[in-house]
């Protein structure tokens, strides 16, 4: 039986979070990912040298995901992703037109 390892950065995202399986966001323009739960309603934030953060969103001024999205998208960027909601091709024309 074939397993599935993951990768460090979702490693520490699991243990930030309690949904077992967070859905993968993407990558900022930093390096760090970003995993949702949508059980919490938090992101959890892992960069590459292992620092990570919990951001429940209730305790900050985005109410919701995609607030999240366009504010790490002004802040940081996005170098893989977001991958949230839509399909590929909403996700291709929205980067043809930024």
């Amino acid at each position: 039986m074939a397993t599935t390892q993951s990768n460090p950065q979702e490693r520490t995202a699991r243990e930030l979070l309690t949904q077992g399986r967070p859905l993968f966001l993407g990558v900022d323009g930093e390096g760090a990912a970003h995993y949702w739960d949508s059980y919490e309603f938090a992101v959890a934030v892992v960069s590459v040298d292992g620092e990570s953060e919990k951001v429940v969103l209730a305790e900050t001024p985005f109410e919701t995901l995609s607030d999240w999205c366009e504010y790490t998208r002004s802040e940081r960027g996005w170098d893989v992703g977001p991958h949230v909601g839509g399909s590929l091709v909403g996700d291709l024309v929205r980067g043809v037109e930024a």
